[in-house]
């Protein structure tokens, strides 16, 4: 079976190449400015004039032999660990990365050597402004890289052996993706200290207990969409572990994230709508309209799509004054009237599907959802 080998990296691509006792002093420079942006590093020639010359070094090492590569950086050591030595070319390759200067380098130096290997089935994946700069740049870089990183696997690498290669990279994304390694990796690997042999982790028995989360998950859907005011009642409820607090904001940890992506599908594809009415002013549902289409609704994937946009207007009627105008400036749901009649619509997908709905005294009374024909009908207008 194929594999999805999942590689954090680090800068040991770089650091691996000082000498420690002659250049100390570019070491310290190389880990003052490891989270440097691009445009940071502009400003500093002398760790340019640095980083060129053990880039230099770092790429005549990989072209040595198997003990020379493994020694070049902890990312390759695990690498060549996983395969014992012996590279499976068909596999595929995603290398998590930071949004820095330095990870760009080595995350590029990484992808050149293994296509230069005959693995051409490498991809890359950072969030932007993701380091270790601050917790809160650590924090919400993370928490973005969560649901694309876990529809990589259920969905583009379904079917796949997945496994984390956690040897290299920074100790704080280690000890996360360790923990997210738990839910979505079949199998996590390590490397002893000072040593070229694996360390197996197996995939373990982890589950989430999701009675926990439907106990709050209109907060956890709507502050999946983004921050709300800390003011909001039914936010405070939620266990403090899954949540970040901005002193004026709350939106979701990385637990938080970790766990309502886990457990999301299954709860926006229940029998019932969320109620987001009950804890959102002016939200409306009108009458049983929109749950009957939704009962009648039998692709999972549009139940899930509605309610994850049921989510987004939750979130805007709540965190603008005026919601009514923040609902027909967004640019994905986009409210706006049909032409002569008082119905609005909100887009729920791109082309296909949509939710009718009325303003009453900058109230929102959501009606149907379907296809322009079914909300035509229901409505009673002519094309």
């Amino acid at each position: 079976m194929q594999r999805l080998v999942i590689t954090t990296v680090g800068t040991s691509l770089l650091t691996n190449q000082i000498d420690r006792e002659c250049e100390n002093s570019d070491y310290e420079r190389l880990i003052e400015t490891a989270n440097y942006s691009d445009e940071e590093f502009i400003l500093y020639d002398d760790v340019i004039e640095i980083m060129g010359e053990l880039k230099v070094r770092s790429e005549n090492q990989l072209k040595g032999d198997i003990e020379d590569i493994r020694k070049a950086c902890a990312e390759l050591n695990g690498i060549y660990g996983l395969y014992n030595n012996d590279l499976e070319k068909s596999d595929y390759h995603l290398f998590i990365h930071t949004d820095t200067a330095q990870g760009k380098d080595c995350v590029g130096m990484l992808t050149k050597f293994l296509l230069g290997q005959g693995i051409n089935n490498v991809e890359t994946l950072c969030s932007e402004n993701f380091s270790t700069a601050s917790n809160d740049n650590f924090l919400i870089g993370i928490s973005k890289l969560i649901p694309i990183l876990k529809k990589k696997i259920t969905e583009e690498y379904k079917g796949y052996t997945i496994c984390f290669n956690l040897v290299g990279g920074f100790k704080a994304m280690q000890g996360y993706f360790n923990t997210i390694g738990m839910l979505y990796a079949d199998e996590i690997i390590y490397i002893f200290e000072e040593s070229t042999e694996i360390l197996t982790i197996p995939k373990l028995p982890v589950q989430i207990d999701i009675s926990q989360v439907e106990a709050h998950e209109v907060a956890l859907a709507v502050m999946d969409v983004g921050k709300v005011p800390i003011s909001w009642q039914v936010a405070n409820q939620v266990p403090t572990d899954w949540l970040i607090s901005t002193g004026t904001e709350l939106t979701l940890s990385i637990w938080g994230k970790l766990i309502w992506n886990e457990c999301k599908d299954k709860l926006l594809s229940k029998d019932k709508l969320l109620n987001f009415p009950r804890f959102i002013p002016k939200l409306n549902y009108q009458n049983n309209y929109l749950q009957t289409d939704y009962e009648k609704t039998t692709d999972i994937s549009k139940k899930i799509i509605l309610q994850e946009k049921l989510a987004r207007v939750a979130y805007l009627l709540l965190k603008y004054r005026d919601g009514i105008s923040a609902l027909k400036d967004d640019d994905i749901l986009r409210l706006r009237k049909y032409e002569g009649i008082d119905i609005e619509h909100i887009n729920i997908t791109k082309k296909e599907l949509r939710l009718s709905c009325e303003v009453k005294n900058n109230d929102l009374y959501l009606r149907y959802f379907g296809t322009h024909e079914h909300i035509y009908k229901k409505e009673g207008m002519k094309k």
